[in-house]
């Protein structure tokens, strides 16, 4: 059989396109192993902990040496990452903890993690590694993230100046924690010994309020299960749960922690016998360091409060500590739109210093209103707040009161505002409002919290004003709801009102407002009742 030309042209491109695909294909395929092989060298390069001596690898030599000598001795590498987050720059024992550590267990990697480089600079010794959480400009985002360096199953958070006596305590640890079964116990934890006692503690936190609550605890029969602690104390979480915390290794770490494992429902037990001492105490060797290291606990519990929005903490003691807007500082919120403040379309309420602040004003303008003979009475949602709650509503941000026109020129404060406005000598500022006919008192210079004083005169038996907002509440209504005008509670004191409060309200507001919470601007943002 005879071949043409063609046909043997045709077969010769068939080889030569066989022999084109089978070199491509196997040029593609060293390709990629040559980028298999670059990317696990450049994830092993992007994950440097820096120690003395420049960036060395997760663990180290020694680190992956002992690897196959398990905690648990079944040759499966190590399972917990010893980790210290609490320590100062300018006095710290972190090379004294990781000696401990390293001498007892020194297949266990430990990891110091500060916000950024300390100075003087960490002297660790080998196997024990420092990150610093700060991002570098040279560096991959991996590089400064704790989640891509810790790679065992646990993490054991310790405090600084500590030390390990007895090295299987860690197990014990593991076992309590593995023995809950994956239940609400989410962590472990021990005292440290010659330290403060740590107390367990009820943490209940209310991010519509902006609030926490610490109370006491019950003790159980094997240790206290709680939902936070107070004190010194070594804590075991899993590392998958430490990881998915939005801020795992914030500070002060406790605060940090707990806030958001008492969100989640995890419960932290606390065993009963310590595992682990204090090798120096005091931790300070001076009062001035003392004084340093309170100082910047207190600015970290405020900056994390400000990123929590937390803006209240109620203490096992009955005290409270603020972290919110005071006379000194501007308000939480910025000018309101719609009647909707920005914090509503957070599903928050108003914040607890705002209405502190807000019952401060009331009960100082009410005070001078009485004593220069004003006539006055509560007013729209101050009314039905008083009705409700006998206090301001949760999310209302002023309060209204009425008074009579006649009586403006009985009040030092009132009567001379047409020529500018007036700071008492309690820094209260009195002025006229832009927005329309009435008065206006804030809380301060530089907080604008206040009270609103609406002037109405009497005209045919019905209360009146030359001018009107756009409000539906800001209407006309007969003057024998101020004849009496009777006293009530309202914000932490006695204030007056209408006689009849139910059909004055439903007056203003419409039928069944008293039992039908409900937003200023139900089209901007609506109540959601079922969390009232």
């Amino acid at each position: 059989m005879r071949i043409s030309f063609c046909q043997g042209l045709l077969t010769g491109a068939i080889i030569l396109n066989l022999l084109i695909l089978y070199y491509v294909s196997r040029a593609q395929q060293q390709m990629m192993e040559k980028r298999k092989e670059l990317g696990r060298g450049t994830r092993r390069s992007a994950l440097p902990v820096s120690g003395v001596g420049g960036g060395l690898g997760l663990f180290g030599e020694a680190g992956r040496e002992a690897r196959g000598n398990g905690v648990d001795g079944h040759n499966r590498g190590p399972r917990v990452t010893i980790l210290l987050r609490e320590f100062e720059n300018f006095e710290n024992y972190v090379g004294d903890v990781a000696n401990s550590f390293l001498h007892q267990r020194p297949e266990l990697p430990f990891l110091a993690v500060a916000d950024i480089s300390p100075y003087p600079p960490l002297v660790l010794s080998e196997g024990a590694r420092l990150l610093v959480l700060a991002p570098s400009p040279d560096q991959p985002p991996q590089a400064h993230r704790p989640e891509f360096h810790v790679q065992t199953e646990f993490v054991l958070l310790v405090p600084d100046g500590v030390e390990l006596e007895q090295p299987r305590s860690i197990e014990r640890l593991i076992r309590e924690l593995e023995g809950e079964g994956g239940g609400p116990v989410r962590l472990v934890a021990a005292p440290v010994l010659a330290r403060s006692a740590v107390q367990c503690l009820h943490l209940r936190v209310n991010l519509r309020e902006w609030t926490a609550t610490y109370s006491p605890a019950a003790s159980g029969s094997s240790g206290s299960v709680c939902t936070a602690l107070q004190g010194d104390a070594v804590v075991l979480i899993r590392t998958e749960d430490l990881f998915n915390l939005s801020v795992p290794l914030g500070r002060p770490l406790f605060p940090t922690l707990f806030i958001q494992t008492s969100l989640r429902g995890w419960k932290v037990k606390l065993l009963e016998s310590p595992c682990i001492s204090a090798n120096h105490r005091p931790l300070f060797s001076s009062a001035h360091n003392q004084w340093k290291a309170d100082t910047r606990l207190k600015a970290a519990t405020g900056n994390l409060m400000k990123s929590f929005g937390l803006k209240r903490l109620l203490m096992p003691d009955g005290k409270e500590q603020w972290y919110g807007c005071s006379k000194e500082t501007s308000r939480c919120f910025g000018t309101v739109q719609d009647d909707t403040p920005d914090y509503l379309y957070l599903d928050r309420w108003t914040p607890p210093c705002c209405l502190r602040a807000l019952r401060e004003t009331t009960k100082y303008v009410i005070n001078i209103l009485e004593s220069s003979g004003v006539r006055y009475w509560l007013e729209g949602g101050s009314l039905l707040g008083a009705v409700r709650h006998q206090d301001i509503i949760p999310w209302d941000y002023d309060v209204d009161l009425g008074i009579y026109l006649e009586d403006v020129p009985n009040c030092d404060h009132l009567k001379n505002l047409d020529s500018g406005s007036l700071v008492d000598a309690n820094g209260y500022v009195w002025e006229r409002a832009v927005e329309g006919d009435f008065y206006r008192v804030q809380y301060s210079e530089a907080n604008h919290l206040h009270v609103d004083l609406w002037p109405f005169y009497p005209r045919n038996g019905v209360m009146t004003k030359d001018t009107w907002t756009e409000h539906k509440q800001d209407v006309e209504f007969p003057e024998h709801f101020l004849q009496p005008l009777v006293p009530m509670p309202f914000a932490g004191i006695t204030a007056f009102g209408p006689n009849n409060p139910r059909a004055f309200l439903e007056l203003k507001f419409g039928e069944g407002v008293i039992e039908n919470p409900q937003y200023p601007n139900p089209a901007k943002r609506r109540l959601d009742r079922s969390k009232l």
